[in-house]
């Protein structure tokens, strides 16, 4: 299974940035960006790629293990960025940053530890992949607007380990699909 831990924003969260997102993509030359679907707006705390079933199950109880040990914290999709020259267009965060970090590092050493492996140690980067492109593209009249939003306060409140099951169909523009496998509450989440 091709596999990574996330927080997922709550419905209210979604909708402010879809709104957001629509103003983005009447931008003109909107069209050379792929733009990711609401489905899959996530906050990758650890991206573990393809597990092997039999090392679900550590996984898991270490990713529950990692939760209880993290109590609820407030976020905000907040202002917004790109990684590699604009082939990725991002959301950024707010809020209780400093836990948000811990919580990642948390997940990813929660894999380690089940014999996932990992790669090189990356500092963390709180991000919501907006949009995509192979090529560069200058992204900048897409930072401006972002750069002034900021969506509602939320507690986060659980992990999730989520399934990405990529495209098959060769349908141009296709996304990727999520499904949440599992949740755990953070310690004090009621």
């Amino acid at each position: 299974m091709r596999l990574f831990a996330a927080v997922l924003p709550p419905e209210d969260v979604v909708r402010e940035l879809a709104a957001e997102v629509d103003r983005l993509r009447a931008l003109p030359g909107a069209e050379r960006l792929r733009w990711t679907g609401r489905p899959g707006w996530h906050f990758t705390l650890a991206f573990y790629g393809e597990v092997d079933d039999e090392a679900v199950p550590e996984l898991s109880a270490r990713l529950e293990r990692a939760a209880h040990r993290t109590g609820p914290f407030a976020l905000a999709v907040r202002g917004g960025g790109q990684f590699g020259h604009g082939r990725a267009l991002w959301a950024g965060a707010e809020g209780d940053l400093p836990a948000l970090r811990l919580l990642a590092d948390r997940a990813e050493a929660a894999a380690r530890k089940a014999g996932v492996p990992m790669g090189e140690h990356r500092r963390y980067k709180a991000h919501l992949t907006l949009a995509r492109s192979r090529d560069a593209v200058d992204v900048r009249p897409y930072l401006t607007p972002l750069a002034d939003f900021t969506g509602p306060t939320w507690t986060v409140k659980d992990l999730a380990l989520v399934r990405s099951n990529l495209p098959k169909s060769g349908v141009p523009g296709e996304q990727p699909r999520y499904e949440a496998v599992a949740r755990w509450k953070l310690g004090g989440a009621g």
